[in-house]
């Protein structure tokens, strides 16, 4: 085999994909979460969650909603998911995203991958609007860049309101933006969103 392929090779086994996230991943997914926890105001959490709180998580999203993780080498190194906006029945066809992505992995463009299938399995279920609260620094400062403000933005999300000084971290205040990004056209009586867990051929 030539030094060549065996370079391209390499270069297609470091590609990231993208799969379904199962509560096995719970302890790289609090890793990831945990950095940004600890040293970020991009999560207004002060305490990082346990795996097995993840655990909890990740299965409590999977009964109606998509939760990918991408992996690099067998690594996983960045999540997505979704939830609900909030718990009344006329929300049902809007959701809140999350996404992070693995420190080391900022500016890869995995997170584009993730949003992308994300946003695919929405539409699919049905899925009308995609809603992002996202943590805003003015100025920017060591524990707040808005990198997700504009990764947000450039990924088609608008933003739809704000909300000054609402959360207190690291001694200082933070704003929050809402983003909103439409997936499906809406009609005046849209079908029922179909949960995750009946969407066949997830």
């Amino acid at each position: 085999m030539s030094n060549k392929g065996t370079m391209n090779e390499e270069r297609e086994a470091s590609e990231p994909t993208i799969r379904l996230a199962s509560v096995d991943d719970a302890l790289r997914v609090a890793e990831i979460y945990g950095y940004y926890v600890e040293t970020s105001a991009a999560t207004f959490e002060y305490v990082a969650p346990s795996a097995e709180e993840m655990r909890c998580r990740i299965a409590a999203t999977l009964n109606r909603y998509p939760y990918v993780v991408a992996e690099r080498n067998g690594v996983v190194i960045g999540f997505a998911y979704a939830g609900p906006l909030r718990s009344r029945s006329a929300y049902d066809w809007s959701c809140e995203m999350t996404i992070y992505v693995a420190s080391d992995e900022r500016g890869s463009g995995v997170g584009k991958m993730l949003y992308g299938e994300l946003e695919e399995l929405l539409r699919r279920m049905g899925m009308l609007s995609a809603y992002a609260c996202v943590a805003y620094a003015d100025p920017e400062d060591e524990f707040l860049t808005n990198a997700s403000f504009r990764f947000h933005e450039r990924m088609g999300y608008m933003m739809v309101g704000k909300f000054d000084d609402c959360g207190n971290k690291f001694g200082r205040w933070y704003d929050i933006t809402w983003m909103k990004k439409d997936l499906n056209p809406h009609l005046p009586d849209p079908q029922p969103v179909v949960p995750f867990s009946c969407l066949d051929n997830a």
